[in-house]
């Protein structure tokens, strides 16, 4: 009898998690990515516990910091830790609300400490630059200067991107129906040269393809692109357009944010457009708006260098 199975014994489950798992997918949409990662995170707690002699039932805030100084022993960074928990406290969260248990015991955890990460964001020479890059004379560059265009003038995550078909494309409105994160569907608008590329490209270019899946965007074999795909493409572009810093497809939507937000957008329209459900999450871009105003006026002003100092018959103003 084989027993190359021995040493790896299933992955702990428990008929909660089970029913959480399903909770998410049913009622709060969910994608795969998002559950498989949720289910990892709930996952490697049971092992904890497991290894603890601990029992679902029998957990308390103790035991949960008690795992999160165990994640944080093994390496784990801040934002790692964060997640780890959040997923936790969703968890324990519908546990109280189904009365499996009397509270949640993630409810007076605090979340970790984190660096707060400022998005990189493109000029608009830069963006101007990567959006010529592709060679619109072939169905390839034609197809890669049509998403270039919807990233930055629609913001739309590459996840989004890649999930469109022929149905979310509104040629007379000029709107773009997006499904983002828990399936949350917006209607996007498109400005007016992002809308003639999309409707040449799905009139005369997208047939090139061949398609054999309703996704707006494809791949030579007719099926829809990956997220990879597109993340490779924009590097690769990125290149010839001679934008060295390292970008991805997130990097256009910061920029529409900021741009918006820079021409005089307000912050809550940038929300709705971005399909943000909390504005906390928009208003990093606040931030991005305020460094690169200090940075202009350092860069600019003749008496904000180091070496400005008031003349000898000029009093220091106070």
């Amino acid at each position: 009898m084989s027993t190359a199975n021995a040493s790896s014994p299933p992955a702990p489950s428990h008929p909660w998690v089970d029913r959480y798992l399903e909770h998410l997918v049913v009622a709060k949409g969910l994608s795969e990515h998002s559950l498989a990662a949720y289910s990892t995170d709930i996952t490697s707690f049971l092992i904890f516990l497991n290894t603890h002699d601990g029992v679902l039932e029998r957990v308390t805030d103790d035991t949960l910091f008690l795992y999160l100084m165990h994640l944080r022993a093994r390496g784990l960074a801040s934002r790692s830790l964060a997640r780890h928990l959040s997923a936790l406290r969703g968890f324990f969260a519908f546990a109280a609300d189904e009365a499996w248990l009397p509270g949640s015991p993630a409810a007076l955890i605090e979340n970790p400490k984190l660096p707060r990460l400022l998005p990189d964001v493109l000029s608009r020479e830069e963006v101007a630059r990567l959006l010529a890059a592709p060679d619109t004379e072939t169905p390839l560059g034609y197809r890669d200067r049509t998403m270039l265009e919807l990233l930055y003038a629609a913001g739309l995550r590459v996840s989004e991107l890649v999930g469109l078909t022929l149905g979310d494309f509104d040629a007379q409105a000029g709107l773009l129906r997006v499904f983002g994160k828990g399936a949350k569907e917006r209607l996007t608008p498109i400005h007016a040269l992002a809308r003639e590329f999309l409707a040449t490209y799905i009139a005369t270019v997208r047939g090139a393809f061949h398609p054999r899946e309703p996704f707006l965007f494809l791949n030579r074999s007719g099926t829809g692109l990956t997220r990879q795909a597109v993340w490779k493409g924009i590097k690769r572009h990125a290149l010839a357009a001679g934008v060295s810093r390292d970008i991805s497809p997130h990097s256009l939507r910061h920029s529409f944010a900021t741009h918006l937000l820079e021409g005089g957008a307000d912050l809550r329209t940038v929300q709705m457009l971005l399909g943000h459900a909390d504005i906390s999450a928009t208003e990093i871009y606040t931030h991005v708006q305020a460094g690169r105003l200090v940075a202009g006026h350092r860069a600019h002003q003749p008496r904000s260098g180091p070496a400005a100092k008031p003349a000898p018959d000029e009093p220091e103003q106070r």
